[in-house]
């Protein structure tokens, strides 16, 4: 399936890259306006001192990290929430009867590296910040992780979206209210949250694994919510339970698929 992938993957690139000209003013047009998200955390310090209980740093660490799992997630499996698209052009039909997976041909489905902008901010935000903080050498190992646990996390959240239309063709805005919403709601501090939001990314929509309790391990820092210590090595079992959730929706959508107009 990785071989599928890759091969279906470079087709698109090469397809992209025909037009160099275009594809590059939207890479730096999704990097500028990625910026913009930082300019307004600037703007807010320049008001206050902190920020839900976190400096700048500690901000940008947060912001840089979730901003990272996103795009990676994106990148690689954002197509598939323009299912509802394929479904109702009949195009859908034609991936399901190719020998390849249908899931991997929707997430390779026009694979271009636009997204590269918002990608190449965070890690920009991400590099700056992490010199400024100070890391115990014994806490950076979970870096990587969180990175790598968010990527899976929004990667699912994209998949139940797309299972998600295999029932309500109009779905789209309501899954982009998990995936782009989940990303700008983890930009920030979860203690700028009311208990009851933080309660909810964290048991219902694991969102606060993405970035914000395994960050509380790097940073050092007590839970302001005071919720159990041992969530903030729970991002890997977030990702597998999440990642099998949209796995097993995905293949029920599929079951349940009867052709366009049916």
């Amino acid at each position: 399936m990785v071989r599928t992938y890759l091969l279906l993957a470079w087709t698109w690139l090469r397809a992209s890259a025909q037009y160099p000209g275009p594809l590059i003013m939207m890479v730096v047009g999704s990097f500028v306006v990625s910026a913009l998200d930082v300019a307004a955390i600037w703007v807010i310090f320049e008001h206050v001192g902190s920020l839900g209980g976190f400096d700048l740093a500690e901000v940008m660490f947060l912001y840089g990290a979730a901003g990272l799992s996103f795009a990676l997630s994106d990148i690689l499996f954002g197509n598939v929430e323009r299912l509802s698209q394929h479904i109702r052009s009949g195009t859908f039909d034609t991936m399901l009867i190719r020998p390849a997976g249908a899931f991997v041909q929707m997430a390779t489905d026009r694979f271009s590296v636009q997204r590269l902008g918002r990608l190449t901010q965070a890690a920009v935000v991400l590099a700056i910040a992490l010199p400024q903080l100070g890391l115990a050498a014994g806490r950076a190992w979970m870096i990587p992780v969180m990175i790598l646990c968010g990527t899976v996390i929004f990667a699912s959240i994209f998949t139940l979206g797309g299972a998600m239309q295999f029932l309500l063709t109009d779905a789209p805005e309501v899954a982009n209210a998990f995936t782009y919403g989940g990303s700008a709601l983890t930009q920030y501090p979860l203690s700028v949250y009311g208990n009851e939001l933080v309660k909810g990314v964290t048991f219902i929509v694991p969102l606060a694994f993405v970035n914000w309790q395994p960050a509380l391990f790097v940073l050092d820092r007590p839970d302001p919510l005071g919720l159990p210590y041992w969530l903030r090595f729970a991002a890997p079992l977030a990702a597998v339970v999440l990642s099998v959730a949209a796995a097993l929706a995905w293949r029920a959508g599929i079951r349940r698929y009867r052709s366009t107009g049916s």
